[in-house]
């Protein structure tokens, strides 16, 4: 068989030395979404040994714009992301070891699946997986890729514990804008430009060129022609809570964790994330009106869209009326409140 690798290993940081380490090392990716599937074909064409794939969703018409696995049968059937994607990753690399689950990745089901992981690669569409993921890293001491894009705008940045500032010396308070892919919309070279940015700092961790890991926090603006890399070495903080001296990891505990409540006798769920938010209505009527019709007074902001109703309060906590499924009601917090 031709050498299907032969033009990575010219590459002399790879080289076949380093090939041989790609074939040996294990992925984690969280969500196989449009920065999940961009990853995981490039680390499948690459020759990673072993790629595991976790996303609870699965696969809609309005993916097919960004998310390079899927076909219009996919959404037609809607399979789900990680059996539709492992289908098209394994005829891509039939040489490559992928495992696939269909969950909704809690601090418990993670930790099984961290057994001999080499690199997590962040591909979520929420901070509360990240906070968690950032905190599982820290524990286990697995280095991570953070990435997210909206619009034209996208952020990656790598963690390798013990060595850089996590994403809580970061970010000490759960970020939320109210923005989210669904509210304010994507184009494709944005997820492109960031899975490139994550896949070769995947790379350089995998064959152990951490020298060549990056430091800085990036953003980019594909639109405006922006590009800034922050420097973030100094913020690293001893009394992180999730990296410094004395970690407690708090987002693996129950109190920092987005709460689902089914509330009985009302066909009701309610979800109160793990500190206050408290959000700005007039803006949110803005992002969300495309969803449904909006009523508002100062207390609370309500949207009814065709099959639910959507009550959001001044401190963050949602109730969605109409539902009884916990899963499709995450799924519709996550997408319109980010």
């Amino acid at each position: 068989m031709h050498n299907r690798y032969s033009r990575q290993q010219l590459f002399s940081p790879i080289g076949e030395k380093g090939q041989q380490l790609l074939k040996q090392k294990h992925v984690l990716i969280i969500g196989v979404g449009a920065l999940g599937s961009a990853s995981a074909e490039a680390l499948v064409r690459a020759g990673v040994g072993k790629l595991t794939i976790i996303d609870r969703d699965y696969v809609e018409w309005s993916n097919l714009q960004r998310q390079q696995l899927y076909t219009e049968q996919d959404a037609q059937e809607k399979v789900p992301k990680v059996i539709a994607a492992k289908k098209r990753l394994q005829s891509i690399n039939s040489e490559v070891e992928i495992n696939e689950y269909i969950l909704d990745a809690s601090s418990e089901q993670l930790v099984a699946l961290l057994a001999n992981v080499d690199v997590m690669v962040d591909a979520t569409d929420n901070f509360d997986i990240r906070f968690m993921m950032n905190d599982l890293a820290q524990k286990f001491q697995i280095p991570w890729v953070y990435g997210s894009c909206i619009g034209s705008y996208g952020a990656t940045y790598t963690i390798v514990p013990g060595k850089t500032p996590c994403l809580h010396c970061l970010l000490e308070a759960m970020p939320n804008t109210g923005m989210t892919c669904d509210t304010v919309g994507i184009i494709s070279p944005t997820v492109q430009i960031v899975a490139a940015y994550q896949v070769a700092e995947v790379f350089k961790l995998l064959v152990g060129d951490e020298e060549a890991v990056r430091k800085s926090f990036l953003t980019f603006d594909v639109w405006q022609n922006q590009h800034y890399e922050i420097n973030v070495e100094k913020i690293r903080k001893s009394d992180c809570p999730s990296c410094g001296n004395k970690p407690t990891y708090p987002y693996l505990s129950y109190e920092n964790q987005t709460k689902l409540d089914i509330l009985c006798g009302r066909d009701a769920i309610q979800i109160r994330p793990p500190k206050p938010i408290h959000y700005n209505l007039e803006q949110l009527a803005v992002q969300i009106r495309p969803y449904g019709d909006i009523q508002k007074n100062p207390y609370l902001l309500s949207c009814q869209a065709e099959d639910y109703r959507l009550v959001i309060f001044q401190d963050g906590r949602v109730v969605i009326h109409g539902i009884q499924d916990v899963q499709k009601a995450k799924t519709i917090y996550y997408r319109l409140l980010g």
